[in-house]
């Protein structure tokens, strides 16, 4: 037995009332030789096992287990988690809830989201500070004013060398005692990169354009990616300051991006890759992760499934009656069960931009949250009203989007008339986040 095995299970056992349980834990360790360390407010039993030669298991081999009695601790999780393999690692938090526990693959997300940055900051200098204050800092991922591109956007990406280090930056961040500049920063998990599989990506022939200027028009780009091969160009989608630039021929995608990647397009040095590609019936429900229903399909004219063809609106179905989840068939929403509040249990206040994407259903809540994250005003709803042949009253609301950085203003407003305010209003910020 390994003196360090010993005096972390002696550790274990002052957490845990009596000696019977620390007893328990120094069994295990003695009958499966894993070693048992704890730092940084959790436990980690094993990574590597005994015996284990070769690189760690690639990710997508880790699972996040939540929601476990608080006097439950590895003697009896191990042999639960057994029967499904071989465990490489079970790092056990110190902290947990009492309720029945939940299991899901875990992302193994290695990077941060760090708001609140000043503008003014370079990369070199966010990733300097970064490392002051955390370890495994790989890079740093920062992006440029759309109208001022000796400026950034106020936030950055931090990018770890596992997720281990990500979340244990995170865990140091969060509590707030680290200002760098002088500034009160945010810090979130970033949202995982989509993964598009190698075959599907072969196919691609559209390259997405980024650090583009505001007043670079389409017909510049298309110009621009002409000039090496004349009439390789299909078309151009430029949004703000990126854009999407179509091809004929996938070999010819390739070749542009190649040659114009950090070239210089009226004063701004673009970054030039391959498109991920989207399926546009389920772009939406990929946007908020799975989380549309058929309702809300109705009122963004989704193409039917079985004909492929454009839904008409009519009489849009109530949103109440997806909030309160009674459509059984379809993609599946954001979990809306309820639970007690027993004697004792702690709350604590939080700020809803602290929260994840998953715990929003509401598009109108999702706009907010996405404005807050990208340092933008609160979005403005402005109501307009007609009147059917019928006389029924219609509504429609227009968005308008401001960007505190650089006083520029976007409206959107969607094509379709609601009958109710709730529904106008849902489906004006739904529109508006499917064109930002």
């Amino acid at each position: 037995m390994h003196e360090e095995n010993k005096a972390a299970a002696n550790g274990c056992s002052k957490i845990r009332r009596g000696t019977q349980n620390g007893a328990a834990l120094l069994a295990l360790m003695e009958k499966t030789g894993y070693n048992m360390v704890q730092q940084n407010g959790q436990r980690k039993f094993g990574g590597p096992p005994p015996g284990w030669e070769g690189p760690p298991p690639p990710r997508g081999c880790e699972v996040f287990v939540g929601k476990i009695p608080r006097d439950m601790y590895e003697d009896e999780l191990v042999p639960v988690f057994e029967r499904a393999g071989k465990i490489y690692e079970l790092r056990l938090m110190m902290e947990f809830s009492g309720k029945f526990i939940g299991v899901c693959v875990s992302l193994d997300n290695c990077r941060l989201f760090i708001g609140a940055i000043p503008k003014d900051k370079k990369k070199e200098e966010i990733l300097n500070e970064m490392k002051k204050v955390t370890e495994g800092v790989v890079d740093v991922i920062v992006y440029p004013n759309a109208t001022d591109k000796t400026k950034n956007r106020g936030f950055a990406f931090v990018e770890y060398e596992s997720h281990r280090a990500a979340a244990m930056a995170r865990r140091r961040l969060i509590p707030g005692t680290f200002q760098p500049w002088g500034h009160t920063i945010q810090v979130d998990w970033a949202d995982p990169e989509k993964v598009v599989d190698e075959e599907t990506m072969q196919r691609v022939k559209v390259l997405y354009v980024r650090n583009l200027m505001i007043s670079t028009t389409e017909d510049k780009i298309k110009a621009e990616f002409n000039k090496f091969k004349p009439g390789i160009v299909e078309r151009v989608k430029k949004l703000r300051d990126y854009a999407f630039v179509h091809f004929f021929h996938r070999e010819d995608a390739v070749a542009a991006m190649s040659v114009m990647n950090g070239k210089c397009i009226d004063g701004a040095s673009i970054e030039v890759t391959l498109a991920k590609p989207v399926n546009k019936e389920s772009s939406w429900k990929q946007h908020f992760n799975g989380q549309i229903s058929p309702s809300s399909e109705n009122l963004l004219g989704f193409p039917n499934k079985e004909d492929g063809t454009q839904k008409s609106l009519g009489k849009p179905a109530s949103l109440s009656v997806r909030l309160n989840g009674r459509h059984s068939p379809g993609p599946p929403e954001v979990e809306r069960s309820t639970y007690p509040i027993f004697p004792g249990i702690k709350l604590t206040p939080i700020s809803m931009y602290s929260l994840k994407l998953s715990h929003f259903s509401s598009a109108v809540m999702h706009l907010d949250y996405f404005c807050h994250k990208n340092s933008w005003a609160p979005p403005e709803y402005c109501l307009y009203s007609t009147t059917s042949q019928d006389g029924k009253i219609l509504l429609v609301y227009k968005v308008l989007i401001s960007s505190t950085a650089d006083d520029s203003q976007s409206y959107f407003m969607p094509e379709k008339l609601c009958t109710t305010v709730e529904d106008a209003k849902e489906l004006a910020a739904q529109f508006t986040l499917l064109h930002l």
